[in-house]
């Protein structure tokens, strides 16, 4: 395929591209922006694709793998690592904790410990960094019932911390 060919053929996709962009991006702006991104990675990459096979399918998976790695991409961005001993990596707005979160540690701790005993201690074991084989076995309970009573414990503390976002 001839390089007038090939940018015929991009040209007349733009109508496809531009709507598969939009339903990836959900925003005009993002899904312009992603045209042009997957326009040039396709002209740059041109001599990697292959003469008789399917332009629009290899040009819409370079669309779908510029949005993917332009998503991990702003996820590692907004991924800040707290240095304390715990280490946690932390993926929430940063007003969500702090003296004016909704919720103090020790609130949430308070209804944690309100559990009954059969969800707190697996729970806690969870969250502590127990796996769920180690929890069935330490405390002698089949790994679907330790993963159901994590579970139901999550949703418990949803209730009642409902306004916690």
């Amino acid at each position: 395929m001839s390089q007038q060919e090939f940018n015929q053929a991009l040209i007349e996709l733009e109508p496809n591209l531009e709507r598969f962009a939009y339903s990836l991006t959900a925003n005009r702006e993002d899904a312009r922006d992603l045209l042009q991104e997957t326009y040039l990675k396709a002209l740059t990459y041109k001599d990697k694709f292959e003469d008789n096979t399917n332009i629009k399918a290899w040009t819409f998976t370079i669309m779908k793998n510029t949005f993917i790695n332009n998503y991990r991409k702003s996820v590692k961005q907004s991924t800040t690592f707290d240095g304390s001993t715990n280490q946690f990596l932390i993926n929430s707005k940063p007003d969500s904790f702090g003296p004016d979160a909704m919720y103090s540690h020790s609130e949430i701790s308070k209804k944690i410990n309100e559990l009954d005993d059969e969800f707190r201690i697996p729970f806690q074991m969870h969250t502590s960094g127990y796996k769920y084989k180690e929890i069935a076995e330490k405390l002698n309970l089949k790994i679907g019932t330790v993963k159901s009573r994590i579970f139901f414990s999550r949703q418990k503390l949803m209730n009642v911390l409902k306004d916690f976002e």
